[in-house]
């Protein structure tokens, strides 16, 4: 059997530049591999659970940011997580086995307790996110799960709670492996990492006009306060920017910022325009998206009901192998 490949984003807003690198370019790599993308909108409860509200809406803006982005559904596997009640019962399976001191060793649980300072996070729900995050894995018995570096000890959890169940009932879950990817660090425009609760992002269904305007006002060096002040530009987050998306302007911003002969605004000007290239046709594709809503509204209907297919029988194998 071809290996799969299981992925998912959490709609917890709209996605914005850094998810487009960090996630959806791997996803169009690997869209004809039989691949499964997923919608985790049980995971953004672990979080969001006092905002709800906008966890619905978020769902189709961020179908819309992935279609525009250049998914296929035809190609692939696009779902809602909530729309395969598998995920939760094989969940709750998988949790009987997991033995507690596997989560509180995670680093990002405590990562996000200490940055998330202004929300309860010490609940059962979020604790226990990396047992769903195992579950939405092996339930599609996927081979192969894009990430990153700083992933690689989730996915190595996912791996123990299917060694654990496969010792203890019998061998029904491959181990998954990693498929490491290069992920792009893109910051904001204030510097800080891209997020939505900074308020910093370029967004995908942002209108050129917006892209444009916020690339005006992107931090530069803090040292060049004049034109011809001298600068570096390894502290510029517009030069990061233009290593990924103008990199024919390297060399010329490199030595024009040092001499104080190239000001911010030229190179502004210049990657603009890169980034246009990037995210109009994206804007554009998404409008017309918009103005077809039922449409996207089928493509996920018709995911789901994929995803059911062989979620059904991976369940049943499980409940068969612990006897229930």
């Amino acid at each position: 059997m071809k290996k799969r490949i299981l992925s998912g984003t959490r709609p917890t807003g709209k996605l914005h530049l850094g998810h487009l690198l960090g996630a959806l370019e791997n996803w169009k790599k690997f869209q004809s591999e039989n691949a499964f993308f997923m919608i985790a909108d049980w995971h953004a409860l672990t979080t969001e659970y006092e905002t709800h509200s906008e966890i619905r809406n978020n769902v189709i803006e961020v179908t819309l940011d992935i279609l525009a982005s250049g998914i296929d559904p035809e190609k692939c596997t696009l779902f809602v997580q909530s729309h395969i009640k598998e995920h939760a019962e094989l969940g709750l399976l998988l949790s009987m086995i997991t033995p507690l001191t596997w989560l509180e060793r995670n680093p990002t649980y405590k990562d996000q307790i200490e940055q998330l300072q202004g929300k309860e996070l010490h609940t059962h729900g979020f604790l226990g996110y990396p047992v769903l995050q195992a579950a939405d894995i092996l339930l599609y018995k996927a081979n192969l799960v894009p990430v990153g570096e700083d992933q690689l000890p989730h996915l190595e959890l996912t791996r123990e709670i299917a060694r654990r169940f496969n010792h203890l009932y019998g061998k029904v879950f491959p181990e998954p492996e990693a498929l490491l990817t290069d992920v792009a660090k893109l910051p904001g425009t204030d510097g800080r990492k891209m997020s939505k609760s900074y308020n910093n992002g370029i967004y995908l269904s942002d209108e050129p006009a917006v892209v444009a305007k916020k690339i005006k006002t992107m931090m530069t060096d803090p040292a060049r306060k004049r034109r011809y002040d001298k600068g570096d530009p390894d502290v510029c987050p517009v030069y990061v920017y233009d290593k990924i998306f103008n990199p024919s302007v390297l060399e010329k911003v490199n030595v024009g910022c040092r001499s104080g002969e190239l000001g911010c605004v030229d190179d502004k000007d210049w990657l603009i325009e890169a980034v246009s290239k990037v995210l109009t046709p994206i804007y554009e594709k998404r409008k017309e998206l918009e103005s077809n809503r039922k449409k996207v509204e089928e493509i996920l209907m018709e995911g789901a009901k994929r995803a059911r297919a062989i979620a059904q029988v991976t369940l049943e194998e499980a409940k068969q192998a612990v006897g229930i």
